[in-house]
């Protein structure tokens, strides 16, 4: 079967194909980029209505199918910005009924999880799950993927795009921050965050700030942030893989193409023993390809969603779901 997903949580509105052994045979998607400030909702949800036919389109083009061979269309379900997933969703319905097939909604956070299974090598991970609008140490137990810890204020990729800002690197500042981290070498002082096994980053992007109004470089602010928030992920990935006794760690999230981070995290898992997994990047940012294997998976299980079921759910929560499919 063949499977056509339609991502579209927050920025990022994509389109992917993929057939019944996880070959990826297309992965269309645009961001959008607000001129100034971050990303506003609406704003948003129009960008991705005018884009979604357009990638549809490009999508089946690039796979080499028809409309026909396409037996299952899947969405992001949730979580993400309420205006961005009624938008999809609603594409999602329309060419669910145009092609008479059946429809399943995603969440959005363990399809993260289920594309780095099947394009990796890892079997039973923790996640750690880093992106704009989440963070995440996520792992299987008991038939759900239960959050094992997260930020208690904002995701990481939200504080890194809002210290962008402040400091004038401008927005999606992730790429640039690493790369001005870099070429910092002194470590300021932040609050390091972790408590119990969840995190909070908003007092350390005041604090960065407050370096910045102090004179500090924006070199050394960035490679204090990192430094700090990175080693924090990795703190809390190393004690739930301690908790749950796995010996795979799988990163995931637009947040963890960061090679920084990659290598905090290599560091830990060759300590312990363990291997540490990375899917391609065009897979660890938000896409539609997660979104249709993580659909098929679930239809190939028995699951499939009644047209008046597939609302949206701004805050869809990893262990609602329960996971019949392992």
């Amino acid at each position: 079967m063949y499977c056509l997903g339609i991502e579209g949580t927050a920025h990022t509105v994509g389109v992917g194909i993929v057939d019944g052994k996880g070959n990826v045979l297309a992965n269309e998607l645009e961001m959008y980029r607000p001129a100034e400030g971050g990303i506003h909702p609406r704003e948003a949800a129009n960008h991705h209505a005018e884009r979604l036919v357009p990638l549809v389109r490009q999508a089946i083009d690039r796979s080499g199918l028809k409309f026909k061979d396409i037996g299952l269309v899947c969405f992001s379900k949730g979580p993400g910005l309420g205006p961005c997933l009624r938008t999809v969703a609603t594409g999602a319905r329309a060419l669910s009924l145009s092609l008479n097939v059946p429809i399943v909604g995603v969440n959005h956070c363990i399809s993260h999880l289920e594309i780095g299974r099947i394009k990796t090598e890892a079997q039973d991970p923790v996640l750690l799950y880093a992106s704009g609008g989440n963070t995440q140490v996520i792992a299987f137990a008991n038939g759900r993927y239960r959050i094992f810890g997260e930020t208690l204020d904002i995701g990481i990729g939200n504080m890194l795009d809002k210290l962008g800002r402040e400091i004038g690197l401008g927005y999606y500042a992730g790429p640039k921050i690493e790369k001005a981290a870099a070429q910092g070498s002194k470590l300021l002082d932040l609050p390091y965050s972790v408590k119990g096994m969840d995190m909070a980053f908003s007092g350390i992007l005041t604090a960065a700030v407050a370096h910045r109004n102090k004179g500090e470089s924006i070199e050394d602010i960035c490679f204090s942030i990192q430094e700090t928030c990175f080693a924090m992920l990795t703190e809390v990935t190393e004690r739930a893989m301690a908790h749950v006794e796995k010996g795979e760690v799988l990163l995931g999230g637009g947040v963890v193409q960061n090679k920084r981070l990659q290598r905090m995290v290599q560091e830990m898992a060759e300590a312990r023993g363990a291997r540490m997994f990375v899917p391609d990047r065009t897979l660890c940012m938000d896409n539609g390809a997660m979104i249709a294997w993580t659909g098929l998976v679930m239809h190939e299980a028995g699951i499939e969603h009644p047209m008046e079921t597939t609302t949206v759910d701004q805050r869809f929560r990893t262990d609602q779901v329960e996971v019949t499919w392992r």
